[in-house]
């Protein structure tokens, strides 16, 4: 298993399926699962139900996401903030996606429906990745930057740098 960590557009979705096709098992996003259990878009989650109950709902998902996944898992970029979910991760490769500002701006747009990102999106994407970069720095087994960088090449660093 690995569990891919970053900020808005650091290429977890796209790393993830890419990785977990590469290494032959399943491709989980924590994000899909809270829409599942939720029935809505993580955006109207947040709107209609608040920040602090879909943290709940994406603790669950990573909860059981580790529980009982052996394949690659995505966490939504915030998830990391919560020290339960922190602890979760405890002995799990956890691979950090590292990227800066004018990468991560171009990937995600700035006319996205994240609803952490909707007053300003630039300089909110900025303070997330500053505030969130010391946990994603010590969660993380293995550091990836992904700036410039073709896809396929970052998997096979991943792969290279995952354990046995």
């Amino acid at each position: 298993m690995a569990v891919l960590i970053g900020p808005p557009g650091s290429g977890k979705s796209t790393l993830g399926r890419l990785l977990a096709e590469r290494l032959g098992v399943a491709y989980r996003d924590t994000d899909a699962d809270v829409e599942a259990v939720a029935g809505k878009p993580v955006g109207d989650i947040f709107v209609e139900d608040g920040e602090e109950r879909f943290r709940e709902l994406e603790f669950e998902a990573v909860r059981q996401a580790l529980a009982d996944h052996e394949g690659v898992l995505s966490l939504g970029g915030g998830a990391i903030l919560r020290a339960d979910t922190q602890e979760l991760l405890d002995g799990h490769p956890v691979v950090y996606l590292q990227v800066g500002l004018a990468d991560a701006v171009q990937r995600v747009g700035l006319g996205t429906a994240r609803p952490l990102l909707v007053l300003n999106p630039r300089s909110q994407l900025k303070r997330l990745m500053e505030e969130r970069r010391p946990i994603y720095e010590r969660l993380a087994t293995l550091t990836i930057a992904t700036d410039g960088r073709e896809p396929a090449d970052l998997v096979e660093e991943i792969v290279k740098g995952l354990p046995g």
